[in-house]
């Protein structure tokens, strides 16, 4: 009977004051949200579709690349041939991203611009043409982009990771000519607390009005240092 009742006691106690015995549910600490980034990056640019844009739309005809003689490319009527005396592949950017929602996890709103150097190009023509020479040097291109950006951002010095596509427009100087510029980015990176690498690709076409209506296409490939706050 004593045992009964001990055991009858334990339990009502037991059961009015269930808070005594519980185990306080786990919290990960979250990653604090950042606003702005800032970065430095180095480009390899690609050419592409260089026998269209902008040799046909300069020429007003296609041009065929030929292999094994002084020039690289000759205009469907033979009369004209084109020699690539220059086309650079390096470049250099600086540019700064803000976030007005903040980055931490999940999606959020990018607003990116930059100020990216243009690799020159200077081409001579033999026939036939707009002009002798076609040239792009010290060229300069201000863009403007906009676009999404996926975090998945550590707390403090942890290793995070992103991904985002942004496109835009932007303006290009040169020695020679002014244009309008069009784009798009995607890419992403890791970071360690405001320390972070990017890898990125952009597609990128440059419209010009002189001598006529012309586009030039290239395709940065970046690798970029950022910092975040």
């Amino acid at each position: 009977m004593l045992i009964q009742t001990v055991s009858t006691m334990w339990l009502v106690a037991a059961l009015a004051t269930p808070d005594a015995v519980q185990v306080p549910a786990y919290s990960a600490a979250k990653a604090r949200r950042h606003f702005i980034s800032v970065s430095f990056e180095r480009q390899f640019v690609e050419p592409y579709g260089f026998g269209k844009h902008p040799l046909a739309e300069l020429l007003g005809q296609p041009v065929d690349e030929v292999p094994l003689e002084t020039f690289q490319y000759r205009t469907h009527d033979q009369l004209t041939t084109v020699n690539v005396l220059e086309y650079g592949k390096r470049a250099t950017a600086i540019g700064a991203t803000v976030y007005p929602f903040g980055s931490s996890v999940g999606a959020t709103l990018a607003i990116r611009g930059s100020i990216d150097s243009v690799p020159p190009i200077r081409v001579a023509f033999n026939g036939p043409a707009p002009s002798p020479t076609y040239e792009l040097t010290n060229g300069r291109a201000i863009d403007l982009g906009v676009g999404i950006d996926m975090s998945d951002r550590a707390p403090g010095w942890g290793l995070g990771a992103h991904a985002f596509v942004i496109g835009g427009i932007g303006k290009l100087h040169t020695d020679q000519l002014d244009g309008r510029r069009y784009f798009i980015e995607g890419g992403g990176g890791v970071m360690s607390g405001p320390l972070g690498v990017d890898v990125s690709f952009k597609y990128t076409i440059n419209r010009f009005t002189t001598p006529v209506t012309h586009s030039v296409h290239m395709i940065p490939i970046s690798v970029r240092g950022t910092l975040t706050f």
